[in-house]
């Protein structure tokens, strides 16, 4: 398991890690920003990818081969992709398809559709437009499919299944063709294009060695701390969940009493998160290489191609790219739906540790296959859903004070609250779609951020 260490009492197991910063060419001003009030800021300022941390861009050059500079204009690239993608997701609507990045520094973003007649739209925002048969609507009613026969029968020899919208499918990893093609028969999704990759490996959890700043529980295994988080005035971290139960009681990295696990999901989801004493502080620090930390701003989802690197304390501090969201991997505890799938390396001992895609928390590592010497894959559990299921805030590096006078109402843009892409919400009497998945910000309103938020 992975742990984050606090290297004094007041840096302590409350570090938040991760982030990812999804961005691009510099976005103009936003339609709905004053005049009076300047030109709004683009997604690579409002996320932190203009000014990442020298550890980040560290590991970038050396685990994606890039020098200096193509690591800096890769976090702008992604993070100004993140918003083109999402106002074409919102306006292609039915018809979307999926977004994914290539390139060296992610300069290519590609957006597909079902629809032709979409392509001098999506070129219009500077992407490249791929014109495929299923939409990202019924990839995933395909891959549910999938989940639910999983509770049926055995996924031993199928240990992984996620959506693919590179190649437009769903797709079952199995170690064998008959494995893969009985567990398609048995979803009864055979008739939906549901491709068989076959690999040898099996999944398992990262746990049981320190990782990024250290954590004990029950003083017996060992995890890391994911990111620091808050409810009301209670401070605490997320973790992974298979790392312990609620009312597990944890240790810090220097054995001192810590804090208590208050919910934990494992299998199903892989998602925990530890109430802390009052001595430990919450801060937005995410351990990188050589003792250094970065900063996490906020919780922006990044796309399928972007960046990401992850704190751990078996193997420190690695870096790679995002292959699949939503996948589904079946351990030997048992099968977790809605992990993420990264070319990252990761080793025992790594497990609970942060994610973050420049300045953007990503998630929680959960587990994989490989190593960091051959190469590997890794999974993690995105934070989003997380902090959406225990009413947990992020804490960030990003200003929190409060937005003005709160508005009321089931629509109304909440500090606090995780937004999904394509969600609506009022603000001010103005009404926005989301652009990309993130925990709204004190710092984040509508109006002020075009990068995550389309006035409609």
């Amino acid at each position: 398991m992975v742990l984050r260490h606090a290297r004094t009492a007041r840096r302590s197991a409350l570090v938040a890690l991760g982030a990812l910063v999804l961005a691009g060419l510099a976005y103009a001003a936003a339609a709905d920003a004053s005049p009076a009030e300047g030109p709004a800021p683009g997604a690579a300022q409002t996320l932190g990818a203009d000014r990442p941390s020298p550890h980040l861009l560290s590991a970038l050059q050396r685990d994606l081969k890039l020098n200096e500079e193509q690591a800096s204009e890769r976090l702008v690239n992604e993070a100004e992709a993140g918003t083109r993608a999402g106002r074409l997701r919102n306006s292609l609507g039915e018809r979307y398809a999926g977004a994914w990045l290539r390139g060296t520094t992610a300069e290519d973003l590609t957006v597909a559709t079902t629809d032709a007649q979409d392509v001098a739209a999506i070129e219009a925002e500077g992407a490249t437009a791929q014109v495929v048969e299923r939409p990202l609507a019924a990839l995933r009613a395909a891959k549910e499919k999938l989940d639910a026969a999983a509770g049926r029968v055995s996924t031993a020899d199928t240990p992984v299944w996620y959506v693919d919208v590179v190649k437009n499918q769903v797709v079952v990893q199995a170690v064998d063709q008959a494995a893969g093609a009985a567990f398609v028969e048995a979803a009864a999704v055979a008739g939906e294009d549901v491709g068989i990759r076959l690999a040898p490996e099996r999944p398992r959890l990262l746990q049981d060695i320190t990782g990024g700043d250290a954590y004990y529980i029950n003083d017996s295994a060992r995890c890391s701390v994911g990111f620091s988080v808050a409810q009301g005035s209670q401070g605490g971290f997320v973790t992974a969940g298979h790392c312990g139960r609620a009312g597990a009681t944890t240790t810090g990295y220097d054995r001192t009493a810590q804090g208590t696990f208050q919910a934990s999901e494992f299998p199903g989801r892989d998602m925990a998160w530890v109430a802390a004493r009052s001595q430990w502080t919450p801060t937005p620090d995410v351990k990188a290489a050589d003792g250094q930390e970065v900063q996490v701003s906020g919780s922006a989802q990044a796309l399928v191609g972007a960046s990401v690197c992850r704190s751990g304390s078996t193997t420190g501090w690695h870096c790679g790219v995002i292959e699949q969201h939503d996948a589904s991997v079946r351990y030997p505890e048992g099968t977790v739906n809605g992990l993420t799938r990264t070319t990252v390396c990761a080793e025992p001992g790594d497990s609970g540790g942060p994610y973050v895609a420049g300045a953007q928390a990503q998630g929680v590592t959960s587990g994989g296959s490989g190593n960091c010497t051959s190469g590997g894959t890794t999974f993690f559990q995105p934070v989003n859903p997380v902090l959406s299921q225990y009413g947990l805030t992020l804490v960030t590096a990003s200003a929190q004070a409060a937005p003005g006078e709160q508005e009321t109402g089931a629509q109304a843009w909440t500090a606090g609250r995780v937004y999904e892409a394509g969600a609506t919400v009022t603000r001010d009497g103005v009404t926005y779609q989301c652009l990309q998945a993130h925990q709204a910000q004190g710092a984040w309103a509508p109006a002020g951020t075009p990068a995550l938020w389309q006035r409609v």
